[in-house]
């Protein structure tokens, strides 16, 4: 069993040290995602990102310049004792020290008609804020990945009618001096599924019983699910159509929006328009065009 403890981790650095681990460290770096001092809570759901985000914490943990502390826990929103005791046993096969508390989420939004996923999200993460809190940590280290990161944006824009992104980091704004970092924002999705083949590792999916007959069986029916199909076309044509993606969140151009807001601070490119501007962009007192 010590063997392939060891065989696992070293996997994220030697087979999978390009795709992940040098991956995970740059998400850290440039995001600034941990600092000295930090107590971070990582979160486990139980599946193959949060799962690995776990190991490569501790492993960062171990062996940083930046000394951290970090506490691993699980929260069970109801989850049958099947994946329960999945998440315990993947937890001692990856030499995780995990902290399991329990909630009854599941029993309170199954009673909910109208959008228990929004519900249940808001729930866990109030629920894992607030343990994390308890515990004595400033930050709660969430799974999310670079494909969770795409598909937001084009959600975002295909059914929302808005530009956003899924961010790095973000201060809680429930839970006072608490934060919310994804370590794992620029690792692709297929690099863990290859770490977790490569070292025969099999996670829970969705466990909820009101989504795991839906989003997660390949039919069409989450709209995720329907975005992340959309970019798998597109990437047939344009291989980099997803890194595209990303940095178009990297370079906007507000000059070229006809509005952006900052929280309830609105812009419209109407309200300064007729000011008139030179050809290197300072505003001047007449309206002379500079176009022919």
């Amino acid at each position: 069993m010590d063997d392939l403890k060891k065989q696992i981790e070293e996997s994220i650095v030697k087979k999978f040290r390009k795709s992940i681990w040098n991956r995970f460290l740059k998400g850290v770096k440039e995001y600034e995602l941990i600092k000295e001092g930090d107590k971070v809570a990582v979160c486990i759901s139980g599946g193959k990102d949060s799962m690995l985000m776990a190991k490569c914490m501790q492993r960062l943990q171990k062996y940083s310049k930046i000394p951290f502390e970090a506490e691993y826990l699980v929260m069970n929103p109801g989850y049958n004792e099947i994946n329960r005791q999945k998440i315990i046993d993947n937890a001692e096969l990856l030499d995780l020290p995990i902290h399991m508390f329990e909630t009854r989420i599941f029993d309170a939004v199954a009673k909910i008609d109208n959008n228990p996923c929004y519900l249940c999200a808001r729930m866990r993460r109030g629920y894992l804020y607030k343990q994390a809190q308890d515990m004595g940590c400033n930050k709660i280290a969430l799974g999310h990945h670079f494909d969770d990161v795409i598909e937001t944006i084009l959600m975002g824009m295909l059914y929302g009618s808005q530009i956003q992104t899924m961010m790095p980091k973000l201060h809680s704004e429930n839970f006072g001096g608490m934060q919310l970092i994804r370590p794992m924002y620029m690792v692709k999705e297929e690099d863990i599924i290859a770490w977790a083949k490569y070292n025969n590792l099999q996670f829970i999916q969705c466990a909820c019983r009101l989504t795991e007959n839906i989003a997660f069986n390949n039919d069409g029916s989450s709209k995720r699910y329907e975005i992340k199909c959309l970019i798998k076309e597109l990437r047939k044509i344009n291989p980099t159509v997803d890194i595209n993606i990303f940095r178009s969140v990297e370079n906007v151009n507000l000059k070229t929006l006809i509005s952006y807001h900052i929280g309830d601070d609105y812009h419209h490119f109407l309200d300064d328009y007729d000011e008139g501007i030179n050809i290197k962009g300072k505003k001047t007192d007449n309206l002379i065009s500079t176009d022919n």
